[in-house]
């Protein structure tokens, strides 16, 4: 009997999870394949709800998945760890040890094999090299980073809350991240305010949070009408919004700006640009861009070898480059589930990838939210606002876990979290 085809998925992230779910249906579970997804965490958490982990007002105990459970139900296996390196003469990947949190090593570095691999180990900001940015600043790009920021901006708080002083924290990018960001620290700090923090006698923390962003206009994905929108509804709750500030260097006490200005900042948050971890520039020597994106042709395998694929943030098509979104790694891991399981039985060749924009939404914690979608029409396109926008970018979350749990356990978790809406506080306390 032929030996299985070995698999390698590489990142658990929005495309990873899919797809190897995806594949243990169709071919794990009959024993075509042996699938296995490698992450350096041990559950995936979904990256678009990152700044809700990072202000504390979703609780990430419920809307992890443990990529264990996932993949004992789902027919593929899971193993822990980061891929340091890649074989492509050999067909096989070298695992970092595996330490615990007190340094000790619990598993060696690990050598696997592939047959065909496939990495989505998404993106990581890019500070561009600014001076100071690594050593004096948080950025919140996985929910490691996420909850470390959520320790430092309650510990923070409290501390202005004891001295009766402010918070002052400073956000680098307009984007998505940095504007949600920005909404839902405010959020947290309304929540909050209800508790007893004035038992002796001292009023709630005063919190000022100032969001820089070098182009003309936050949101440059969007509209402008939306952006436009957007920086009145973050002005309107006590933002401070400032475009065209474009930083030359960060240090202890804030971000120097090119004009020689000083923003000053508690919290320093970098969520500014998309680059690849660096780690890709050992995977092989295959072809990158300048921001350490593999280089891909538009059926998503590597313009250097055809036995590996990228998908989602980390890679790039390059004469159709796609924005770094969750939609955009959905749709590839859609496609590379559909047409893999033919190129590997049979070689039949995979098709090229066709993307289709259904949109863009972002939503400013419990404030506002914008939909840009593409069309005519509200619902057939154009650009809604308020709670129908809210409500759809909830929706996206939900669909997201219905696609990994499947339906039923999908909506029981649904059903969890209101349930536990009225017995757990609303935001992040300890």
């Amino acid at each position: 009997m032929a030996s299985k085809s070995e698999i390698l998925i590489v990142g658990g992230g929005v495309a990873g999870l899919a797809l190897a779910t995806r594949l243990g249906k169709a071919m794990g579970k009959p024993g075509k394949a042996r699938i296995t997804l490698i992450d350096k965490s041990f559950s995936h958490v979904w990256k678009p709800m990152l700044h809700c982990f990072a202000s504390g007002t979703v609780g990430n105990e419920n809307d992890r998945i443990n990529f264990i459970t996932q993949a004992s139900g789902h027919h593929f296996e899971f193993w822990p760890g980061e891929v340091v390196s890649l074989d492509r003469e050999k067909h096989e990947v070298v695992l970092s040890p595996l330490h615990a949190s007190d340094g000790t090593v619990v598993l060696e570095s690990r050598t696997i094999k592939y047959d065909t691999i496939v990495i989505a180990i998404g993106s990581c900001a890019n500070d561009f090299g600014t001076p100071g940015v690594k050593e004096h600043c948080l950025s919140i790009d996985n929910l490691v980073e996420a909850n470390a920021f959520n320790e430092k901006f309650r510990m923070e708080l409290l501390r202005s809350f004891a001295n009766n002083s402010e918070l002052d924290i400073a956000i680098v990018g307009g984007g998505a991240t940095g504007t949600q960001l920005a909404a839902e620290l405010h959020k947290a700090l309304e929540i909050v305010g209800p508790y007893n923090l004035h038992a002796f006698g001292k009023p709630p923390p005063k919190l000022r949070v100032t969001l820089l962003q070098s182009g003309p206009r936050i949101l440059p994905a969007f509209p402008e009408s939306v952006s436009a929108a957007a920086q009145q509804e973050l002005e309107r709750i006590g933002v401070t919004v400032r475009t065209s500030a474009r930083v030359a260097g960060a240090n202890s006490t804030g971000f120097i700006l090119k004009d020689g200005s000083q923003v000053s900042a508690k919290l320093r948050v970098w969520a500014a640009g998309v680059k690849a971890p660096e780690v890709t520039t050992t995977y092989g020597g295959l072809a990158l861009n300048k921001t350490g994106q593999i280089l891909v042709n538009p059926n998503l395998s590597s313009i250097a070898d055809d036995r590996i694929f990228a998908m989602g943030d980390c890679s790039f098509i390059e004469n159709d480059p796609l924005p770094a979104t969750a939609q955009v790694a959905r749709q590839q891991a859609r496609h590379l589930a559909r047409y893999l399981p033919a190129w590997i039985e049979k070689g039949q060749k995979v098709p090229a990838c066709i993307f289709h924009n259904k949109g863009a939404i972002v939503a400013l914690g419990k404030y506002n939210g914008w939909a840009a979608l593409p069309g005519g029409t509200v619902w057939g396109g154009g650009v809604s606002h308020g709670l129908s926008a809210r409500l759809g970018h909830l929706m996206l979350y939900r669909k997201h876990q219905v696609e990994i749990f499947g339906l039923y356990r999908g909506l029981i978790s649904c059903y969890s979290d209101w349930v536990e809406g009225f017995v757990r506080p609303s935001v992040r306390l300890d």
